[in-house]
């Protein structure tokens, strides 16, 4: 007789048969609790540039400091973003043509958007004076 007798808290532990589930809960957890600080940096960022020149706002981010903390704050948020994606992916599509292929997409999307968010911030950092 062969079947799948682990407990759902096994799964839970990374004793599934992926071994990703401890690694997924913590990410998750980690970039929600990091989250909490650097979502409220970026909206009193955020909020204190509303009509200011776009000079004013590169030249915030051209500062170490905030450019950092927005590469942690999208890093964070993208990670997050990832993980919470997947897990929908994997809970709601049955068909599993369909779920590589957002699986794959995800993937796809949020390291083409992590590139660009981290060039955007690199160019930003070494143009302006």
């Amino acid at each position: 007789m062969s079947g799948d007798f682990r407990t759902p808290l096994a799964t839970i532990e990374g004793l599934g048969s992926a071994k990703e589930g401890t690694s997924h809960f913590w990410q998750q957890r980690i970039t929600a609790v990091a989250l909490v600080p650097l979502s409220i940096w970026f909206a009193a960022s955020a909020l204190a540039y509303v009509g200011a020149e776009e000079g004013a706002v590169a030249t915030f981010f051209a500062q170490p400091l905030n450019g950092i903390l927005m590469f942690l704050f999208l890093f964070a948020a993208l990670v997050h973003m990832r993980i919470g994606l997947q897990v929908i992916i994997e809970d709601y599509i049955h068909q599993e043509g369909l779920k590589v292929t957002l699986l794959m997409l995800n993937r796809f999307a949020n390291v083409a958007i992590g590139v660009g968010v981290a060039y955007a911030l690199i160019k930003i950092a070494l143009s302006v004076h």
